[in-house]
C-alpha cells in the first residue's frame, strides 16, 4: 500500500470518530460472517461501514495476518483476534470459525486486498456457515475485477472471469486456446512475472486480438494499455512495466 493515512483527512475524521465511540456503539448483529472488502491500494477507498464493522467483530478471519494488521493500524482500529485463513488451512480453520458464530460471535472475513472469494479464499468458510444456517452479509467495497472492468475501452457485456490462469507454460498456453474460443471477452488475473510470457502465447494464437491490461491499480504506478498483444510487449519492454498488481 503505497497511500499513508497522513495525507487523507477524511480518514483521519473517521477514525477519530472510532475512536471516541464506545465499543457498545458499535455493536453488531451476533453471531453473523460479514465478508469485507478492502482497498486494493489506495487508502482512502476503504468505506466507513467496513471501518466500523472491522472495529466491531470479535474475530477477524485473514489470508495474511500482518498485512492484515498494517490495514488496521492505518484506521487506528484496535485488533480483535485475528485468524489466519488461506487455501491451506481453510477447510480445518472454517470449522472452528462457524462453531463460534453459532455460539454468538460475530466476525469478518477479509483477503490482503479487494473482495473475499474473487480468486482469493473464503469460499470453504461461506458454504459452511451457509450450510451450518449461519448468517453471512457483505460489506461491499473495492475489487480489482470491477475496477479494471470500469475504465476498460473495450466491450465487456457478457465477459466471462477467468480468474488466475495456470502457472505452468504448457497449461497456460492450452487454457488461453480455450477461452479464445468463447465470443465474449474474458477478464483475468496474471501474475507480473507471467505477464510477458502470456502477451507471447497471445501474439503467436491471436496476433490481431485486443488486449486491455491493468496494472497497479489506484496505486502510485497505475497503468492502462490497450493494443495487439505483440505492441503491448513492444511497449512495456520499452518502459520496464512489468512489475505489480495485473
Amino acid at each position: 500500500m503505497t497511500a499513508r493515512l497522513r495525507g487523507f483527512p477524511y480518514l483521519r475524521r473517521m477514525c477519530l470518530l472510532l475512536r471516541m465511540a464506545d465499543k457498545s456503539e458499535l455493536s453488531l448483529d451476533a453471531g453473523v460472517l460479514y465478508v469485507v472488502a478492502t482497498p486494493i491500494g489506495h487508502l482512502d477507498d476503504i468505506s466507513r461501514r467496513a471501518v466500523t464493522v472491522l472495529g466491531a467483530v470479535e474475530t477477524i478471519a485473514a489470508e495474511d495476518t500482518r498485512r492484515t494488521l498494517s490495514l488496521l493500524r492505518a484506521y487506528s482500529i484496535v485488533a480483535p483476534k485475528l485468524v489466519s485463513l488461506h487455501e491451506h488451512n481453510e477447510v480445518e480453520v472454517a470449522g472452528r470459525l462457524v462453531r463460534r458464530l453459532q455460539s454468538g460471535e460475530s466476525a469478518a472475513l477479509v483477503s490482503d486486498a479487494g473482495t473475499p472469494l474473487l480468486s482469493d479464499p473464503g469460499y470453504h468458510l461461506v458454504r459452511s456457515c451457509f450450510e451450518a444456517g449461519v448468517p453471512v452479509r457483505p460489506v461491499p467495497g473495492p475489487s480489482a475485477l470491477i475496477a479494471a472492468m470500469s475504465v476498460c475501452p473495450l466491450p465487456l457485456s457478457g465477459c466471462r472471469f477467468e480468474g488466475f490462469l495456470p502457472s505452468r507454460s504448457g497449461a497456460r498456453r492450452a487454457t488461453l486456446t480455450t477461452l479464445l474460443e468463447f465470443v465474449q471477452p474474458v477478464v483475468f488475473f496474471e501474475a507480473p512475472h507471467r505477464l510477458r510470457d502470456c502477451l507471447l502465447v497471445l501474439d503467436a494464437i491471436a496476433p490481431e486480438l485486443r488486449v486491455f491490461v491493468a496494472r497497479e491499480m489506484t496505486k502510485r504506478f497505475e497503468t492502462y494499455l490497450v493494443d495487439r498483444p505483440g505492441k503491448l510487449v513492444e511497449q512495456m519492454d520499452a518502459t520496464e512495466q512489468w512489475r505489480g498488481e495485473v
